[in-house]
């Protein structure tokens, strides 16, 4: 009885298995021929003439090399936020009021042909090669001869160099690619670039300029700080000096020693902290400078 009533189950549950398979062949053929009609729009899209590029220039225009001011290159990425194509992410963002995805763009305009198309080095309508190097990662593009550029997978970012090893390390607790050069010398602080520049208060990260080390080991553009170097001389967040202070000091020294202040204010002092030792003592009155009684730097502030 119970080999009959498996046999019966059996019987009435085959059917109903036997029953999916033409629906699942239906899905099937239904699956391929979307791909097929993907495929030929494809196809036919590069077959048929583009629109005329809409082309800018690296430079000067008269100089005719395709690009922007931030990269050379013979292509347009497609945003995927807006749908619409920038000649880098870095146009996007400063025409628009929120940052582009370059992990996920999939589209691009070749600037020789102009046809759209899926991102990749190469043109797949006119054949141009769209930039001497191509990041598959961060769909950067770059014709620059001059630029040497490699993919940190650490920062995921592309940076510019030679590459790891070769002349940049990737220091994981600063989580940032630096010079080979200062590999034991740097000062180590955790996510030492996941911050702005003090200066102009762009995101360090994952900016394309060149960045300096002070010796505390705050960072900031090069560029800001040749600016800001030129009237001042201590870090813009914790004071200490940014430089060799030491000639500048004796000067002062020699400044106060033939200064003659009021009786009044002989043998008074004044408690000092230091900017660049940390240390707090006492030091002579003065109504400007203070000399620190430990390291006898004058970047100094008065307690009281």
């Amino acid at each position: 009885a119970a080999a009959e009533a498996a046999t019966a189950a059996a019987a009435v549950a085959a059917p109903a298995s036997h029953a999916l398979q033409p629906q699942q062949a239906s899905v099937a053929a239904t699956d391929a021929a979307a791909a097929a009609a993907a495929a030929a729009s494809a196809a036919l899209a590069l077959q048929s003439p583009p629109a005329p590029p809409r082309r800018t220039y690296h430079g000067d225009p008269s100089n005719e090399v395709l690009g922007c001011e931030h990269y050379q290159r013979k292509v347009q990425l497609v945003a995927p936020c807006c749908n619409e194509a920038f000649t880098c992410r870095l146009c996007h963002d400063d025409a628009c009021s929120h940052r582009m995805d370059r992990y996920a763009v999939r589209e691009m305009v070749c600037m020789a042909c102009g046809q759209r198309q899926p991102v990749g080095q190469s043109c797949g309508r006119c054949g141009e090669s769209l930039a001497r190097y191509y990041c598959n990662i961060c769909h950067l593009f770059d014709d620059d001869a001059s630029h040497d550029i490699y993919h940190c997978p650490f920062c995921n970012v592309c940076r510019r160099g030679k590459g790891l090893g070769i002349d940049f390390f990737h220091c994981m607790n600063c989580n940032s690619c630096m010079s080979l050069s200062v590999f034991n010398t740097h000062t180590c602080r955790e996510k030492a670039l996941e911050g702005d520049c003090p200066v102009c208060s762009e995101y360090l990260f994952d900016s394309a300029q060149p960045i300096k080390e002070l010796p505390c080991g705050h960072l900031m553009h090069s560029s800001c700080f040749a600016a800001y170097t030129r009237y001042n001389y201590t870090c813009p967040l914790c004071s200490r000096s940014i430089g060799d202070m030491s000639v500048y000091f004796q000067m002062l020294d020699s400044l106060l020693a033939s200064e003659r202040l009021p009786s009044e204010y002989a043998g008074r002092t004044q408690l000092v902290l230091c900017n660049d030792c940390g240390k707090s003592g006492f030091a002579p009155f003065h109504f400007v400078y203070h000399s620190c009684p430990h390291c006898r730097s004058y970047n100094t502030r008065v307690l009281k």
